[in-house]
């Protein structure tokens, strides 16, 4: 007995109507609901074009955040250097009473204390000089006829005018070759004592590290200072002499030194 069995298979074909729905059209699960390879592969591929796209928007937001960070690094960077240098640069004070109780110290000169040449300068040596002091000021000049023989001019006190109650009520300046002081009301003490205990000091450095020294003085230091009191001469100053007296004031009455040495006693 032979059984007749469609070509096609045990069940015979589906109508077209029966046709797969498009996968297209299929329903998609919830996202949490993904599994397997393809689920993962998709979420994957969702969170890396999260992220690049994260990443774009923070990398235009710094673009764009750039000047403003610049400016602010500045500005603070600004008011750093500020702060070091007036610290720096501050004036040393201290508790009340005499600093310097000696007289500066000159004496005559040895038959070594020949003329010699600095620069195109001419000098010739007056007296030995030597003293210990308080800066009460210090003026660098770069560009007045006088600079190439001497950069710097040191006010300077002992005695009375080393004390910080009598300097409270004194305003100290520099100017012109000339020191300055000035008081309100009532001087801290008599004019002819403060111009017998301070006076300013023209300084003609011996080398370079003792001319970077001197303009590194800050107001308020205590120094020793030792060398020649000078006559110079040369281009554009004439003849330029020391004061020898430390009771003088006025156009003259400054010190012209050749400084050998200069150290700091305290800071």
């Amino acid at each position: 007995m032979e059984l007749e069995v469609p070509a096609e298979g045990i069940e015979p074909t589906h109508p077209c109507e029966y046709w797969i729905l498009s996968p297209a059209r299929l329903p998609v699960p919830p996202r949490r609901l993904l599994s397997g390879s393809q689920g993962t592969k998709f979420v994957v591929r969702l969170q890396a074009a999260g992220s690049t796209a994260l990443h774009r928007s923070i990398k235009t937001a710094s673009h764009s955040d750039l000047p403003a960070v610049k400016s602010i690094l500045c500005i603070a960077l600004l008011a750093l250097a500020w702060f070091a240098y007036a610290r720096r640069v501050a004036p040393i004070t201290y508790p009340p009473g005499i600093l310097i109780a000696e007289e500066p110290q000159q004496t005559g000169l040895t038959p070594n204390d020949a003329s010699f040449e600095t620069g195109k300068f001419h000098l010739k040596p007056l007296a030995h000089f030597a003293l210990d002091a308080r800066v009460l000021h210090r003026k660098v000049y770069r560009y007045d006829r006088c600079a190439a023989l001497v950069p710097v001019d040191l006010a300077v006190g002992w005695g009375t005018m080393s004390d910080q109650a009598v300097l409270d009520q004194l305003k100290i300046s520099q100017s012109a070759r000339f020191f300055w002081y000035e008081w309100q009301r009532l001087p801290p003490i008599s004019q002819d004592e403060i111009v017998a205990h301070a006076t300013n000091l023209h300084l003609i450095p011996s080398s370079r590290a003792l001319e970077a020294q001197c303009e590194s003085l800050r107001n308020g230091d205590l120094i020793h200072l030792n060398g020649l009191l000078v006559e110079a001469t040369g281009p554009d100053i004439g003849t330029w002499r020391s004061s020898l007296s430390r009771t003088d004031s006025g156009n003259g009455a400054c010190e012209l030194v050749w400084v050998e040495d200069l150290h700091l006693l305290a800071r």
